[in-house]
């Protein structure tokens, strides 16, 4: 049976890695975009050239209204949703919290933590037993920021995606019993577009080298971790966070 995968932030970067490493395995794949129309569409024709069909949205993951309506124009093409990748987030340019104005910080905490929170909400109100639903799978991205806690950089998205890790730990426990696993994935320092949107285009290939493999990753190397835990062969695996770092 053919599975349908949701993914927030579908269209470039590790969700666009997730998307097409689904579309080889032949899923059914919904992604959002928020800003960049052209990157969507060429993420939903590559999908369908491997092998799996492919839907677009745009859906700002600060907005409530914005996500219920991704979880519906989904449904509507695919009749259900089997596994939702809480990916969606953003970072500021680097600067110390003692610099930081208000708005900088709600927006990282609206669209990182809220927005996850409510596409975490949503998957759930689909997929719960006691809804109807038929279980399933949630897959958040956090970041090893959460652990390392982003100095002088990214204090605000650190927290962020801390509060991703204690969503992971207790809507596992949470929805168990539902028949939904819940895991994540901690990204170290890898290869995307979100260095140069945080204003350091060249940070990964500064950071890299400084890991104990000695090199950046890639985006399909978390995509792959990304996968497996929405796989069967993953079963018994809930409330985990698997570090993508190369050690660092």
């Amino acid at each position: 049976m053919t599975k349908t995968v949701l993914i927030t932030g579908g269209s470039r970067g590790i969700g666009r890695a997730t998307a097409l490493l689904c579309a080889e395995r032949g899923w059914n794949i919904a992604i959002s975009y928020v800003g960049n129309k052209a990157a969507a569409e060429q993420t939903r024709n590559d999908c369908r050239k491997a092998g799996g069909e492919c839907i677009i949205k745009r859906c700002d993951v600060a907005l409530e209204e914005d996500i219920i309506s991704l979880f519906s124009v989904a449904l509507d093409a695919f009749g259900t949703i089997d596994a939702v990748v809480n990916n969606a987030g953003i970072v500021a340019p680097a600067q110390k919290l003692m610099d930081m104005d208000v708005e900088r910080m709600e927006r990282i905490f609206d669209t990182n933590i809220l927005g996850a929170y409510i596409v975490a909400r949503e998957a759930a109100r689909h997929m719960a037993r006691s809804r109807d639903g038929k279980g399933g799978v949630i897959v958040n991205v956090s970041s090893m920021a959460a652990k390392l806690g982003g100095p002088n950089e990214y204090v605000d998205y650190a927290g962020s995606k801390g509060a991703i890790d204690s969503l992971t730990i207790g809507l596992a426990k949470e929805l168990g019993p539902e028949g939904i696993r819940v895991n994540g994935v901690r990204p170290g320092i890898i290869e995307t577009d979100i260095h140069a949107s945080g204003g350091r285009p060249n940070r990964a290939a500064e950071l890299g080298p400084n890991c104990p493999l000695g090199r950046t990753g890639t985006a399909e190397e978390v995509g792959e971790s990304i996968v497996w835990l929405m796989e069967d062969s993953s079963s018994f695996v809930t409330g985990t966070l698997i570090d993508v770092s190369g050690g660092r």
